[in-house]
């Protein structure tokens, strides 16, 4: 079945697959790529990730972000900004971020959506009516007919050292459009097998209050897990607080001191170029406190780690968050 392709998918594919045939090293670095940031640094911060581009697209703090587990399918719906053709270009290209130049974009540098080819094989982005696909089997279906003319060639022979595997994040395809709710946007997994369902489920056991606390772009998360559902939340400032967060209607006020700046160019001198691009920075603590002001306990559900912004292995000595735009 022919669907419209609206983000123009066929000009990326055509692309990609010139270059592939062209330079089959260009194949294998793609592959080496996708690999790498789906199963090493990225293949425990899919929800992370997920809540980042939901953080990145919502308008002036007010987005809303439902992650639902249900099966062998993990969807995550989010209100904001809708996904366009230059989007999906980003989404496929595993570095190369739409979000340059943003200055209050969580995400930077295009990496965190390749977590999700640490789970699933099907993915599926609806936006606004439109939707793309990403698909290992569409993937390797197009890689294979483009080398029915040249079965022996050196692409062939990369294909088949890597036992058929594609970088299905550089193909994208136009496909049926899945319902988003009242969401603006709709990321949906069909996922691997059960232990990529454990992994997600477990992940999401573990999202808590210091997600809102880090993407202030966020002032609701729903977590469903076959049916059962908790709700995070954010509310603005008042004068005791700085701003609050809750789960299931539990509340903790936080205290916050912020801190920006720019960074000296000759500081960022060995970082990388569109890194150095970024030379503003913002540090960020985060302390609860009870109702008089005094400080309180972190949550239980709060990691005692450095967030830059997204969660670090870096743990922290104080009962406070910190956050900040790190390398």
């Amino acid at each position: 079945m022919a669907h419209a392709d609206f983000f123009n998918t066929a000009d990326l594919r055509r692309r990609v697959l010139a270059a592939w045939a062209d330079a089959p090293a260009r194949f294998r670095e793609d592959s080496n790529a996708e690999e790498d940031f789906a199963l090493s640094s990225y293949r425990d911060r899919i929800v992370v990730e997920l809540a980042q581009n939901a953080a990145d697209a919502a308008h002036h703090g007010d987005g809303r972000l439902l992650l639902r587990l249900d099966g062998q399918v993990f969807t995550a719906y989010n209100t904001g900004i809708p996904l366009n053709a230059d989007g999906v270009e980003a989404l496929s290209t595993l570095r190369a971020s739409a979000k340059r130049g943003h200055a209050r974009s969580a995400g930077r540098f295009g990496v965190g959506f390749s977590a999700v080819a640490s789970v699933s094989d099907d993915i599926v982005v609806t936006s606004h009516g439109h939707a793309v696909q990403f698909s290992q089997d569409r993937a390797h279906d197009a890689v294979v007919a483009m080398l029915a003319d040249e079965p022996q060639s050196a692409l062939a022979d990369e294909l088949h050292r890597r036992g058929g595997h594609v970088p299905m994040l550089r193909l994208p395809f136009p496909t049926t459009p899945r319902d988003t709710l009242d969401y603006d946007t709709a990321v949906c997994l069909l996922l691997r097998s059960s232990r990529d369902r454990d992994r997600v489920a477990n992940l999401l056991h573990a999202t808590g209050e210091t997600l809102l606390v880090a993407l202030e772009g966020l002032s609701e998360v729903i977590i469903e897990i076959d049916g059962t559902r908790w709700v995070l939340t954010r509310s603005d400032s008042t004068s005791e607080f700085d701003f609050s967060t809750a789960v299931d209607g539990a509340e903790t006020r936080w205290r916050v001191v912020r801190r920006t700046g720019a960074f000296d160019a000759a500081v960022l001198a060995d970082r990388p170029r569109e890194e150095r691009e970024r030379s503003n920075w913002t540090v960020m603590w985060a302390v609860p406190v009870t109702a008089t002001g005094r400080v309180a306990t972190l949550p239980p559900d709060v990691e005692n780690v450095v967030y830059a912004p997204t969660p670090s292995d870096t743990a922290l000595s104080v009962p406070a968050v910190l956050l900040g735009t790190f390398p």
